[in-house]
């Protein structure tokens, strides 16, 4: 046989080599991508076989007879990884795609490793935890109940009345999905809760969706819930525009009426709700010494006031008839029996001089009045611990200035 050997197919060749000198192996050698390539077999039919694969691969438009050894192992070896890794995660890639994605993390890390970017990665990352509902509020009602007590004398951050009303709200919102992880609640699941307060009025689905929304962005903080959920963006949670509800206020003679037949007790609390309009609560906190410290004035302090800040309510020649056999108090609650005891005798005495329910209309009344009287809404904000537009958007036109004189006017 005359060496070199020359093998065809099509236009491609690779050409056998005989052993020569030292050199025991037969070389097959070829060209491709511009460049000589050469592989050594012992046997003379390994190296034919061989170059038979070549020119036909060559001929075809492959371009694996142009890998070396050690190349064509590191393809196969990574084919093997992408093929365990599809396996173990679901997830396939190609070759060329792993190369270009790591290729480019490379270039943008600027010689820090794959591996340290991943893992600082991985420390920034919250791990959701799974929480049934039901226990997420329970737990959420538990972490808030400390600033529903008041300690060291101060007022608590959170008034009970407010606590208790979030708490039935909450419950009531765990109860519509029993066995439901917070992780797993969808806009589809806070649609089908927005259905059940569909009669309320406006005001008071808003204040569903805020107390839900507040409990959302909790969880999102014990990581209950991923951070980027969306839940807060359902349609079912955006707030609607309420209608501003008409004021209800009770009339001077009514007033005149509620005072002559209160109970000594009760007379302080509807005489000073009713002329110098301070709201229910605040009057709970008040103390006699608040009463009488300022002359002519009742301090509403920081502590007690609804706003937090405090201010100086000046009072009325007829407040002071009413609270005139009160003046040897000088410490102690105006009413210490609690806003659940009076809301209750108040009712009571309502009901048997048939006047009518008015949510709030005792103070409603001093708004609307003292307006009315001095038709400045800065001054009966101030008086009010409101602001003037609440006062002119609420308050203005609803009485008279002789209806208003008439009701400062009511003395013993």
């Amino acid at each position: 046989m005359k060496f070199p050997v020359t093998i065809r197919h099509r236009t491609s060749k690779a050409k056998i080599y005989a052993p020569a000198g030292k050199f025991a192996y037969y070389r097959v050698a070829y060209t491709t991508a511009g460049k000589r390539k050469m592989q050594t077999f012992a046997a003379y039919s390994d190296a034919k076989t061989a170059a038979e694969r070549i020119v036909r691969e060559m001929a075809n438009g492959s371009q694996a007879a142009s890998l070396s050894a050690s190349q064509s192992r590191d393809a196969l070896a990574a084919f093997e990884r992408l093929t365990t890794l599809h396996q173990s995660t679901g997830r396939k890639f190609s070759l060329l795609g792993a190369v270009a994605e790591f290729a480019e993390s490379v270039a943008k890390l600027r010689g820090r490793s794959l591996g340290e970017a991943v893992a600082g990665y991985l420390g920034t990352v919250v791990t959701v935890k799974r929480k049934d509902i039901g226990e997420a509020v329970e737990e959420f009602i538990t972490s808030r109940q400390h600033k529903t007590e008041a300690k060291d004398g101060k007022r608590a951050q959170l008034s009970e009345t407010y606590a208790v009303h979030v708490n039935s709200w909450l419950r009531e919102f765990a109860g519509t999905f029993p066995g439901t992880a917070v992780c797993d609640l969808s806009k589809e699941h806070l649609s089908a809760y927005a259905k059940t307060f569909k009669d309320f009025t406006p005001k008071t689905r808003n204040h569903r969706r805020s107390t839900v929304k507040m409990f959302l962005k909790w969880c999102a903080r014990q990581d209950y819930l991923p951070v980027n959920h969306r839940l807060l963006e359902s349609d079912c949670l955006a707030c609607e525009v309420a209608d501003a509800a008409e004021a209800a206020f009770f009339r001077p003679a009514e007033l005149q009426t509620l005072l002559d037949h209160a109970s000594a007790d009760l007379r302080p609390v509807i005489a000073i709700a009713g002329l110098v309009g301070l709201r229910g609560e605040e009057i709970m906190r008040l103390d006699w010494a608040d009463v009488w410290r300022v002359e002519g004035h009742i301090e509403v302090s920081a502590r007690n006031a609804k706003t937090r800040q405090r201010r100086l309510v000046q009072s009325c020649p007829a407040l002071a008839a009413w609270l005139k056999p009160f003046r040897k108090k000088t410490a102690g609650k105006v009413y210490p029996a609690g806003v659940h005891a009076f809301q209750h005798a108040y009712l009571k005495l309502r009901k048997a001089l048939k006047i009518p329910d008015r949510l709030n209309g005792l103070r409603h009344a001093f708004c609307t009045y003292h307006f009315a009287l001095h038709s400045n809404e800065n001054l009966t904000a101030a008086q009010a611990g409101n602001s003037p537009a609440m006062i002119h958007a609420h308050y203005k036109g609803l009485a008279t200035k002789a209806d208003a004189k008439k009701w400062f006017n009511v003395k013993p």
